[in-house]
């Protein structure tokens, strides 16, 4: 091995820096020896090991002259195999950089990456291990600079997608399956005509094959098992280049559309104590990991075996570069927390006002993002939804399970609609919140698509390789008389007409709409709900079977509630007056024209909720305004509908009937003749 110069560098900068006349390296460790830095050629070989020579508290860092972007690199860190006291560190096992741009690849499996459970494992994993990259991830962003299109989060319908699924077999996409596949014009031209304002990608961050998928001849497919939080996952990359993503970033923002990415930071892809020495575990696992009394074990409020340590300042700090870097230097727009309970998880259990989230209020360009929680874990009192601060949104399972079993003819459910449409304020109309607060969905990655809900009475996870174990058992779906395809016109035709009604539940309420690619369509994944590790057909979007009537459809539902102001409020709906007429901002009605009575929300056997929305009272002069918009949502026998009267000059006009395939807006007189398991809407307008 050569041993090129190695100087002083600074502890200020995280990570490997390059200054255009070498790079500086820095890296954190509380309980770390002493910290080698070892280079490597193109081919993998080892060419430099080296201790990094400086040390300002926790911050080990060095910086090699000469040394350019493109660069092979890993750690080495030495101290105490301890797990009596939680220390892991093994100098055998190539560590990632916490702070990487890039890395070469993923980890190949072999004994090798395990860093030993009761003494140190003296294989060297090098040979096994990705490398980390030294980039210059600057960017020309254009002679305009970088401009997003920072739509309001009332404005927004956002459109949930996996980069490979999405893209695989996109028509006309160029480089199917990566990022610079969604900066295709095909794909742009696509998601303009549909309306969506926002991707939320699954994760992007550089994740692992578990061993266990790749033993069983799988991938992880979703993504959410994270080794690297600054590095875009490699299999996403044509040419490995950092360019890819922020090339599709600026060509998805010029198509006015918002980039959001699924971020895992609650655990690492590490595992438990039996599982490999790839990064964190080998750096300083007492620092990095939230460890149970015996400090061998590990808590695991994440059902992956570990659990981030976020209440460690320098932990956190890797969090909060890892997002501004996304923000700024990636361009990114917003984040989706998975598991997002678990990043304020103290020795006391979940704190709304925890390290994280008093660090993410303060941050002036975090400010400035969308901030979306899955606001729960599996640890104790880990579910959270509606406990976010007002900086938060949230994913509402509320919406989606209400929903689903009003349209499966459940009893009873009545009043949780009403609460669902409005915002669910029940659950979030407090501390300043808005009604944006709620992310209402049908469907999402995990579980069934829209397809799979009404096709499907039980999962079908066989493929998984776990007995159908896994995945969720109560999917609140129905099979509608055939579990699984048929050629029986009536089920298909009762199939379509729910799948209309949900998507059009999910577009009129108020709240923040999220959509599962493919479900505009009629995407299936054969009944299985927990795709994971299905990187085929299972996974990908089925484009050449797309149900081009239901895009349409869709299409027409996202427009009809673009140009409806009142169909996405920020202020809660409660049927007060309004100063501007007195008017109250909303009526629940009876069918018959009549408003509701204890009675009607006391009745077990209604199935039908009709509401009359108006602007919020408390909506500001300045604010789009509109008369009144009607609603009607039908879950039993065909009903006859008395509208309620309107001002002279005005009349209602019918826009949106699921009993019909393609709407048409058409004007009615006081009664309507409502379908059986159906959704109207209606809209005042001068006559």
């Amino acid at each position: 091995m050569t041993s090129p110069e190695i100087l002083a560098g600074s502890p200020a900068q995280l990570g490997a820096t390059f200054d255009g006349d070498g790079v500086n390296f820095a890296v954190f460790s509380e309980h770390a020896e002493a910290v080698q830095l070892c280079l490597f050629d193109e081919h993998g070989v080892e060419t430099t090991r080296m201790p990094l020579p400086e040390r300002d508290g926790q911050i080990w860092y060095g910086r090699v002259p000469g040394l350019m972007p493109g660069q092979h690199y890993g750690y080495r860190a030495l101290g105490a195999f301890d797990p009596e006291n939680g220390h892991r560190f093994n100098p055998a096992k190539l560590l990632i950089d916490p702070y990487a741009k890039r890395l070469t690849g993923h980890p190949v499996w072999h004994d090798a990456l395990m860093g030993g459970t009761t003494s140190p494992d003296p294989q060297d994993s090098a040979r096994y291990m990705p490398k980390s990259i030294v980039e210059d991830p600057s960017f020309d962003w254009g002679a305009q600079g970088h401009r997003a299109p920072q739509t309001p989060l009332e404005e927004s319908v956002i459109y949930e997608a996996h980069v490979k699924g999405f893209t695989q077999t996109f028509p006309g996409a160029d480089h199917p399956g990566h990022f610079l596949a969604l900066a295709s014009d095909a794909v742009l031209e696509y998601l303009i005509r549909l309306g969506v304002t926002a991707v939320e990608l699954l994760p992007v961050h550089a994740f692992l094959n578990d061993r266990f998928l790749v033993k069983k001849g799988l991938v992880n497919y979703w993504g959410y098992q994270t080794i690297g939080f600054f590095a875009p996952e490699p299999r996403f990359m044509t040419e490995g280049r950092l360019w890819e993503f922020q090339y599709m970033v600026a060509r998805l923002h010029s198509a006015g559309i918002e980039v959001i990415l699924d971020v895992v930071y609650n655990h690492s892809g590490e595992g438990d104590e039996h599982g490999p020495t790839l990064s964190f575990r080998g750096l300083d696992n007492r620092s990095y990991y939230r460890l149970q009394d015996d400090k061998r074990h590990y808590i695991n409020d994440t059902g992956t075996g570990n659990t981030m340590n976020l209440e460690h300042p320098m932990v956190l700090r890797m969090v909060m570069d890892s997002l501004r870097y996304w923000a700024t230097t990636m361009g990114v727009d917003g984040f989706r927390f998975d598991l997002c309970s678990t990043l304020g998880r103290t020795d006391t259990g979940f704190d709304r006002n925890g390290a994280f989230f008093k660090a993410v209020q303060q941050d002036p360009v975090l400010a400035m993002k969308k901030m979306i929680a899955e606001p729960w874990d599996i640890g104790p009192g880990g579910y959270q939804v509606g406990n976010y601060n007002a900086q938060f949104s949230e994913w509402n399972d509320q919406f989606r399970d209400g929903v689903r079993s009003f349209w499966r003819g459940d009893l009873g459910l009545v009043p949780k609609l009403a609460d669902r449409i409005t915002g669910s304020a029940g659950l979030f109309d407090h501390s300043g919140r808005q009604a944006t607060s709620s992310v209402n969905l049908i469907t999402a990655h995990d579980g069934f698509t829209l397809m799979d809900v009404v096709s499907y009475n039980e999962k079908h996870n066989d493929a998984n390789g776990e007995d159908n174990r896994d995945g969720h058992g109560d999917n609140h779906s129905d099979n509608m008389g055939h579990e699984g395809p048929t050629e029986d016109e009536a089920i298909n035709d009762a199939r379509a007409l729910r799948r209309r009604n949900m998507m059009a539940t999910l577009l009129l309420s108020q709240g923040t709409p999220m959509i599962l690619a493919g479900d505009e369509f009629g995407n299936s994944q054969r009944g299985n709900n927990n795709a994971y590790c299905q990187d085929n057909a299972t996974g990908w979007l089925d484009w050449y079977s797309a149900d081009e009537q239901f895009i349409e459809f869709t299409r027409w539902l996202i427009n009809f509630r673009q140009a409806h102001p009142i169909l996405r409020q920020k202020r809660f709906l409660h049927s007060r007056p309004r100063i501007v007429d007195g008017v109250p901002d909303l009526f629940w009605w009876r069918a018959d024209g009549t408003e509701m009575t204890r009675a009607d929300w006391t009745n077990g056997h209604l199935q039908t909720l009709c509401a009359e929305f108006r602007m919020a009272s408390g909506t500001p002069s300045y604010a789009q305004r509109e008369e009144a918009i009607y609603l009607a949502f039908n879950a039993g026998d065909a009903v006859r509908l008395t509208l309620p009267g309107v001002p002279r000059g005005f009349s209602w006009v019918r826009h949106i009937d699921t009993n019909t395939p393609t709407p048409e807006a058409a004007p009615v007189g006081a009664h309507f003749d409502m379908a059986a398991c159906s959704v109207v809407a209606f809209v005042e307008e001068p006559a």
